[in-house]
């Protein structure tokens, strides 16, 4: 288990150097920077809010963000202190992250996993907006690695835990 987790890494550092060396404009940092913060959280409250207002506290929609969040946050928060994998700036020699993040840790991406969370029970219940949402976790999940903050993996995982949140959440809200 060890070797392949070893593996895997150095697979990661591979990958992670080979997108680095670009030269980042500052239009696509703000870029960046703009698509990450909008999965900071504040957007989810927002969101939270007003289906609690214009559909009601016991909507099935409201409810199953509620359990997404309930699922999902005490599962990223236990992987990332459990695996406590340090985040590239503290890995690669001379290496600076554009943006400072809010922990130590970065693996699982908690802005990947909840913005894939999001993605998925908003796309199930308005299904119109389905690949919108989706594009817009994937650039959640990319814009962590540009930003220097995340390895392609931590993302990759993120991505599967807020996947699996939100099937669990629509489990036990639908059934």
């Amino acid at each position: 288990m060890m070797k392949a987790l070893k593996t895997l890494h150095e697979y990661d550092l591979s990958l992670f150097n080979r997108l680095h060396p670009v030269r980042l404009n500052g239009d696509f940092i703000r870029f960046n920077r703009y698509i990450s913060s909008s999965g900071d959280g504040h957007l989810y409250l927002l969101l939270l809010a007003w289906t609690g207002w214009q559909e009601g506290y016991q909507n099935p929609f409201f409810i199953a963000i509620l359990t997404g969040f309930a699922i999902e946050r005490p599962a990223y928060y236990i992987l990332k202190n459990s695996f406590k994998r340090n985040r590239p700036e503290s890995v690669l020699a001379g290496f600076c992250s554009i943006i400072r993040p809010g922990d130590r840790f970065s693996f699982p991406s908690g802005h990947t996993s909840a913005a894939f969370m999001i993605a998925m029970l908003c796309g199930y219940f308005y299904p119109a907006l389905f690949f919108w949402l989706l594009g817009w976790a994937l650039l959640v999940g990319v814009s962590r690695v540009v930003l220097g903050v995340h390895f392609p993996t931590d993302t990759l995982v993120g991505m599967g835990l807020g996947v699996g949140a939100a099937l669990i959440s629509m489990e036990i809200v639908l059934s």
